[in-house]
């Protein structure tokens, strides 16, 4: 069934899934995208501020994005974002962790300039394995409405 913006009211949430985080993926993903020491070597991450090899912030953020995508969006007249409010990263993601994911509703509105897509602003919130944050997000995605379908 495909969700539309009529599918989203305030406080409910949505599990979006798992995933392990690897050595490999962390170093990979560092090496092309954010090759900073912490991010590329455990002896570097160790004499960091973060204490031993660590995932880039933003690899986090692309695995919440994945998540997203296959936990919710993909299942969702999904039209885009017109933004982030705010992205914090709450602690270190190191290899081995696994990673979950939710987003709690926060409002909704319908656009009032395009009345067949409604706004849905959320809270996405990625923990860790021990059900530390890792990542919170609060962020704003278009929905078509029903009418739109």
């Amino acid at each position: 069934m495909m969700l539309h913006f009529e599918d989203f009211a305030a406080g409910a949430v949505f599990p979006l899934g798992a995933r392990r985080i690897d050595r490999d993926e962390i170093v990979a993903f560092a090496e092309r995208w954010d090759p900073q020491p912490m991010h590329l070597d455990e002896a570097a991450g160790a004499a960091s501020m973060l204490g031993g090899l660590s995932a880039s912030g933003w690899h986090t953020a692309c695995v919440m994005m994945r998540l997203f995508v296959d936990g919710l969006l993909s299942k969702a007249d999904s039209r885009g974002s017109p933004g982030i409010e705010s992205l914090k990263w709450m602690r270190p993601v190191r290899p081995g962790d696994t990673l979950s994911a939710d987003l709690t509703i926060l409002d909704t509105r319908l656009s009032r300039s395009r009345p067949t897509i409604g706004l849905v602003r959320g809270r996405f919130e990625t923990v860790d394995q021990n059900g530390a944050a890792v990542l919170v997000m609060i962020a704003t995605v278009m929905m078509g409405t029903r009418a739109a379908a």
